[in-house]
């Protein structure tokens, strides 16, 4: 992971897209950071279980910090790269840009947070297995 904001644009590939509305708000009217890590978290298992070839599930979330608020009608953009491949377990570099509701520059994105998630091979059964399983 780098600092915060050593990098000035997203890192990796766009896995969700989605728009902050307004039944997404806490009591204040506010986006709360748990609706992010919510969908930090679905972008996460999307990119695991292409590399798995199928059921993933979260086993740890490392350092977030957040940078920036999300408004309502904030385009909410999370990219995900993936870092670090074990036996059974996928290490995914999640980052999320925000593109503001009355920005005049469409391309000009706001980086809100950034975190590593750790992710495991599930089977069927729901026990972990190998990510790359034998042929």
């Amino acid at each position: 992971m780098t600092d915060l904001d050593d990098v000035p644009a997203p890192q990796g590939q766009l896995t969700l897209k989605l728009l902050a509305n307004r039944q997404d708000t806490n009591l204040y009217g506010d986006i709360p950071g748990g609706w992010l890590v919510r969908h930090m978290d679905q972008a996460a298992e999307l990119a695991a279980g292409r590399e798995a070839h199928g059921r993933t599930a979260t086993v740890a979330i490392e350092t977030m910090d957040f940078l920036c608020p999300v408004r309502i009608g904030s385009m909410v953009n999370i990219f995900t790269a993936v870092r670090e491949i074990g036996h059974s377990s996928i290490k995914i570099d999640v980052e999320v840009w925000i593109r503001q509701p009355h920005e005049r520059d469409t391309s000009e994105l706001h980086k809100v947070t950034e975190a590593r998630f750790v992710m495991v091979a599930l089977d069927d059964k729901g026990r972990i297995r190998a990510v790359h399983q034998a042929s």
